[in-house]
């Protein structure tokens, strides 16, 4: 089982180019958070038989939706890594 890390807190990252009521003092850099994930044989084949039927493949979308969060969580994670307190959008 992995050890989850402090991370900047939620309230804390923004997709803006500023965080209201914060300036910022230092540029650490880019953070990132990425997770692979696959599914069990039995989830593929669960998801196979879906595609048969056409429309969302749920078992895929699940499977996204928790790679996402996790790859989110571990971005976070990695900002506090480098002594971030919080999580702005860049001008790139």
């Amino acid at each position: 089982m992995e050890a989850h890390l402090p991370a900047v807190p939620d309230s804390m990252v923004t997709t803006a180019f500023t965080l209201d009521g914060f300036t910022v003092e230092r540029n650490i850099g880019v953070v990132r958070g990425i997770i692979v994930r696959s599914r069990s044989i039995f989830g593929t084949v669960g998801a196979s038989l879906q595609t048969l039927v056409g429309g969302d493949i749920s078992l895929f979308t699940n499977l996204c939706e928790e790679s996402r969060a996790h790859a989110y969580q571990r971005m976070a994670e990695h900002a506090a890594q480098l002594g971030a307190n919080a999580i702005i959008r860049s001008s790139l």
